[in-house]
């Protein structure tokens, strides 16, 4: 299928569960609007009218593999539940109303009004944060040990040159909490060096850049960060969308003799910030430079600034359930 405004990327070649589930993903993300879908409290739509959208028709997608695509989704990307649930909680509440309701496995497609569904992060449309996601806070005591953000080399040095990290295409910028066990011990270009076959959220597992963040310092500074559903630490960042590199903790590399890059918030020797410069680079490379919006979280190639342009590959190389 070509890259477009319904679905983006979703070859035939895929098994049908990836065809749905990244379907599935592009519209609750990225494509609701287009799709005359309105997000409801929490993030939710009802399943009925998710499948009557042209992007899910087109598939042909039925309740019953909407159903498994959420239960089986081994990134937790999705959470659906029923109605009356959300329904019950107060305004800005319905954070607390997620994962998969028990469905019995017995209905049939005439129940899907019952049913209401979200993904969980990653949107570039509007949704409010409040209620679909869990506010980071040192009075909750839900503040993280560990906040990273995985990158490569490319995209480093367009991180280094925008001044931090942006959200770029979408609502946010994404960190896993921590790291999977083996993730460190991949080495670019040595013998053996192999990807671990685990699946995180919140990180691609083809990084090899490690941005830690001190989350209390930027807390500090007026940046608020959110947990969703299935784990994924985010941040709008500052009104420009931006995370300085004055809250990077720490960056490493995972290439074979790396090491630290760059410590304590403070820039490598020689490195000059230049705004101007990174928006010019954001888009020859396709993406929307913009110093709120543009490609994710200073990757060059970007999301763009909507539906028609946001990419569904998130069941391939991305591991953000979440990005």
């Amino acid at each position: 299928m070509a890259r477009g405004g319904r679905g983006g990327r979703n070859p035939a070649s895929l098994p049908r569960d990836q065809q749905v589930s990244r379907k599935v993903s592009w519209l609750l993300r990225h494509g609701a609007n287009a799709e005359g879908l309105q997000l409801g409290k929490g993030g939710y739509v009802g399943v009925d009218a998710a499948l009557r959208t042209r992007c899910l028709t087109a598939l042909h997608v039925t309740f019953g593999e909407l159903r498994d695509v959420v239960r089986t989704n081994d990134k937790q990307r999705f959470s659906m539940v029923l109605k009356e649930r959300v329904e019950k909680v107060g305004e800005g509440e319905a954070e607390g109303v997620g994962g998969v309701d028990d469905v019995g496995g017995e209905e049939g497609e005439e129940d899907a009004g019952r049913w209401v569904i979200r993904a969980n992060q990653g949107h570039s449309i509007r949704v409010e944060s409040e209620g679909l996601l869990t506010p980071v806070e040192v009075e909750k005591g839900n503040v993280p040990g560990v906040v990273v953000h995985g990158t490569d080399e490319g995209a480093w040095e367009l991180v280094l040159k925008g001044g931090g990290l942006r959200r770029m295409g979408r609502n946010h910028i994404h960190f896993a909490a921590g790291l999977p066990a083996g993730l460190g011990e991949v080495a670019a270009g040595g013998e053996g060096g192999k990807e671990a076959p685990l699946v995180i959220s919140g990180m691609r597992r083809s990084s090899t850049v490690l941005v830690y963040v001190d989350v209390l310092k930027a807390m500090e500074a007026g940046i608020k960060f959110f947990v969703s559903e299935n784990g994924v630490i985010l941040t709008e960042g500052d009104d420009k969308g931006l995370l300085s590199y004055e809250f990077f903790e720490k960056v490493e590399s995972r290439k074979k003799g790396g090491g630290v890059l760059m410590s304590g918030g403070i820039l490598p020797e020689g490195v000059v910030v230049d705004v101007d410069a990174w928006e010019k680079e954001v888009g020859s490379r396709g993406g929307k430079g913009g110093r709120g919006r543009g490609g994710r979280g200073g990757r060059g190639g970007g999301r763009g600034g909507g539906a028609a342009k946001a990419r569904a590959n998130d069941d391939s190389g991305d591991l953000l359930a979440g990005v």
